[in-house]
């Protein structure tokens, strides 16, 4: 039996109180899904041989991908203010991006919204967006028969600890559409696997790199502001269009969510 995992990465906060502020109002979350044998074979060496293409990584320092410092070209990715060096790159990730067998699944929760709607009931926006694409992910393995885990990157000590007692809340109650019993078919750990940044996870980079372009390809789907647009966002876009998740109406409700 096939075993996947699901990688997971979010943008903004979860903090209600700055749900008024328009560019802390909305919270997104995005799992990317592998198959782990596929992530062994060919995500993680061919991720690797880009990184050498392109930049200096050394043993003990390890170039790991994370959007932001890409974006601002920022070290150990200084080569790409070079244009021509920036173009070859982009392309060629995004060819990988194109090429790699993965499956997405995007919510996005309206902090404010939820606020209102439940104001006296007030469960954790973060929390309650893991619980969602855990229900997904759920669907997938049961319809591909297959087996899978889950993994974040760390958010800090007391942050860590708060998403793996809600994951374990999850693995052991059940969700409000599947029942405890039935997850546990699926997912083979009950325990969250929360793993450092430094570790150079291929899994969580991509998600990384994926996480914001998704938010913004749902705010045009739920007709939401959009706010700054980036070029090479628009080719990431592009390209996971084709990766979300689907039931038999398309990827809304399936790939894509919107809370509450």
């Amino acid at each position: 039996m096939k075993k996947f995992r699901i990688y997971i990465d979010e943008v903004g906060n979860n903090d209600l109180d700055s749900s008024n502020n328009p560019n802390h109002r909305y919270l997104s979350l995005t799992g990317i899904i592998f198959e782990l044998d596929y992530v062994k074979k060919i995500v993680t060496p061919q991720l690797s041989s880009l990184k050498e293409k392109y930049f200096e990584p050394h043993p003990d320092e390890p170039i790991i991908f994370h959007r932001k410092e890409l974006v601002n070209k920022k070290y150990p990715f200084q080569s790409l203010r070079n244009p021509d060096i920036e173009h070859k790159f982009n392309n060629d990730l995004l060819t990988l991006l194109k090429n790699f067998e993965f499956t997405v699944i995007s919510v996005l929760i309206d902090k404010k919204e939820h606020k209102i709607k439940y104001s006296t009931w007030k469960y954790d926006p973060y929390h309650y967006c893991m619980e969602i694409i855990l229900e997904r992910f759920f669907f997938f393995l049961e319809n591909n028969d297959a087996l899978g885990d889950v993994m974040i990157e760390s958010r800090g000590g007391k942050e860590d600890m708060r998403l793996k007692k809600s994951y374990s809340r999850i693995f052991e109650k059940g969700t409000h559409f599947v029942e405890a019993e039935r997850l546990n078919k699926r997912l083979t750990s009950k325990e969250l696997k929360v793993k450092p940044k430094m570790l150079n996870i291929a899994g969580l980079q991509l998600a990384d790199l994926v996480a914001h372009p998704s938010r913004r390809m749902m705010f045009r789907v739920y007709n939401i502001e959009e706010g700054k647009k980036y070029p090479f966002g628009e080719k990431i876009i592009s390209v996971i269009k084709t990766k979300y998740y689907k039931g038999k109406d398309g990827i809304e409700g399936y790939g894509i969510k919107l809370l509450p």
